[in-house]
């Protein structure tokens, strides 16, 4: 039977990823971003990784256009329609990015949530 530090170990190890530098492992990390919001539960999704993705939202155009995609279905993991407000400024904001393929990635994601 697993342990608690088991079963937890690969969810730290993404949530690092999602703080590294390196473009791979944040792009990893991003791509499976919804285990990490199952792992951290919906209210600390809302009030912390969804902040946070908001203000680390300066890299690199693989990872935006990776991010534009998951907010678009990530309704669920924020608590359902009622909390779907929290996703508006995120993509909101990568809807300015300067690459077009972001910011239609993130019109899309917006139309979704919409």
């Amino acid at each position: 039977m697993a342990t608690v530090d088991e079963i937890l170990h690969p969810i730290a190890v993404l949530i690092d990823e999602l703080k590294n530098e390196y473009i791979k492992l944040h792009l990893n990390s991003i791509r499976r971003i919804s285990t990490i919001a199952c792992a951290l539960g919906e209210e600390r999704t809302r009030k912390e990784l969804i902040p946070f993705l908001n203000e680390n939202n300066d890299d690199d155009d693989e990872v935006l256009l990776a991010m534009a995609e998951k907010l678009g279905v990530f309704i669920p993991y924020v608590g359902g329609v009622d909390h779907a407000n929290v996703l508006l400024l995120p993509l909101e904001t990568l809807c300015t990015v300067e690459e077009t393929f972001v910011r239609d990635k993130a019109v899309d994601s917006l139309c979704k949530i919409g």
